[in-house]
């Protein structure tokens, strides 16, 4: 074999193993799949719960390897599944997609819904809202999305009203009429703000509630769960426009509202959430197109 042949067959081996590791490295993960039916990678943010594990089987039985990734925050999780590493996430409401999208220039839509969970108002000195004395502080999460369920929150509990009924995007500035002195503080810091005295009530979502070990007994007020008027805070999946027909949802969704799935959703949450099998992907769609205009609206 002569020198040049030899070199030839060296480069010809050299790109046929770069191929071939190229390849190798692809199949390992990193980029979600790709127009392929037999797998789904998922992106949430407590990737490690039980229920996961339950979705797993249920989809294994319909042909499908479903990989849930743990991203612990919110913009990544959205960004991961815009920029194509996740072919799907799970971890919002409508009303946090459409001030992703809006303030992103984001092309991210629901293509089924799974529950609705609840903000109650909880507190450990006082049995019942009335009970409250005027001028009571009232520690509510500072981020816009709950800072303005909260409110609304607290209007139908009778504590405050706000402009013209207030609205999914509202804010203190909209507050007309109050009977107790709003503290806004981080959502993680709602428990806490109730529990060293700097509150003497405290809006608190259905995590940190668990997470504080704020038991129901200490719900002072809890919202119909319902309510038409929640629309904005039902929880769904979602994945890039672009993606929104592929038929692997369809089996996503009908698998996450089983029985073992959803029970296993209600065992992780005490109970407390509202299943909203009801809604369509273009019925979130359309509520989500909503939300994005109202958005734009009020930015001017």
């Amino acid at each position: 074999m002569t020198s040049r042949t030899t070199a030839r067959l060296a480069t010809i081996l050299g790109a046929s193993t770069a191929a071939l590791l190229l390849a190798l490295t692809g199949c390992a993960g990193g980029a979600a799949s790709e127009d392929d039916s037999s797998r789904i990678v998922l992106g949430a943010d407590d990737g490690n719960e039980a229920h996961w594990t339950v979705l797993k089987q249920k989809l294994a039985g319909e042909g499908i390897d479903l990989e849930v990734r743990t991203i612990n925050d919110g913009v990544q999780l959205n960004q991961g599944v815009q920029d194509g590493e996740l072919d799907v996430n799970l971890f919002q409401h409508l009303i946090y997609l459409s001030q992703f999208n809006v303030e992103n220039n984001g092309s991210l839509v629901p293509v089924g819904a799974t529950a609705v969970y609840p903000l109650a108002l909880y507190s450990e000195e006082y049995q019942d809202v009335k009970d409250l004395p005027e001028g009571a502080k009232v520690a509510i999460p500072n981020n816009p999305t709950n800072l303005a369920r909260g409110l609304l929150n607290l209007q139908t509990a009778g504590l405050l009203t706000l402009k013209d009924g207030g609205t999914a995007l509202s804010t203190p500035a909209d507050i007309v009429t109050s009977k107790v002195e709003l503290l806004p503080v981080d959502t993680n810091q709602t428990v806490t703000a109730l529990k060293d005295g700097s509150a003497q009530a405290a809006i608190v979502n259905n995590t940190q509630a668990q997470k504080g070990g704020l038991g129901d007994e200490l719900i002072i007020f809890k919202e119909d769960l319902n309510n038409p008027q929640l629309a904005p805070y039902i929880n769904a999946f979602v994945v890039r426009d672009d993606k929104k027909d592929d038929p692997r949802w369809e089996k996503l969704v009908a698998a996450y509202h089983s029985p073992e799935v959803e029970a296993a959703v209600t065992e992780l949450n005490q109970g407390n959430l509202q299943f909203k099998t009801e809604w369509t992907g273009a019925q979130l769609q359309d509520e989500l197109t909503s939300l994005e205009d109202a958005l734009k609206a009020q930015k001017g």
